[in-house]
């Protein structure tokens, strides 16, 4: 297991994944993404990169970890444009589930 948005997505990272998968196997992806909601985007985005680096600092005595997941955060593609990867990656029935509004989104898709 491995966190995806650590990865650099200059490169086809999807394609990665599905080669190390034996056929009909399934890759499961849960990472943070984009919030579905505006008003609760807004407020998400000022916690993380606010709160997050704070209670980082105060916490662990790390803000700059705190700060970089925030980065990653925002960096990371939206769920349809991952979904959209891993399909023109060859992966196969590829879905998705928005979970606490799109805090986090559970990726899927199958090698066949």
């Amino acid at each position: 297991a491995y966190e995806i948005s650590t990865r650099d997505w200059s490169s086809d990272v999807c394609s990665s994944d599905l080669r190390v998968l034996k056929p009909g196997g399934r890759f499961f992806c849960l990472e943070f993404s984009k919030v579905t909601s505006a008003p609760l985007a807004r407020a998400y985005d000022a916690y993380s990169e606010r709160a997050l680096p704070l209670l980082g600092k105060v916490i662990a005595r790390d803000a700059e970890s705190y700060q970089y997941l925030h980065e990653r955060i925002r960096r990371f593609p939206p769920q349809r444009e991952l979904a959209d990867r891993m399909r023109a990656a060859g992966f196969a029935n590829v879905a998705w589930r928005d979970m606490t509004l799109g805090v986090v989104a559970l990726h899927s898709g199958w090698r066949v």
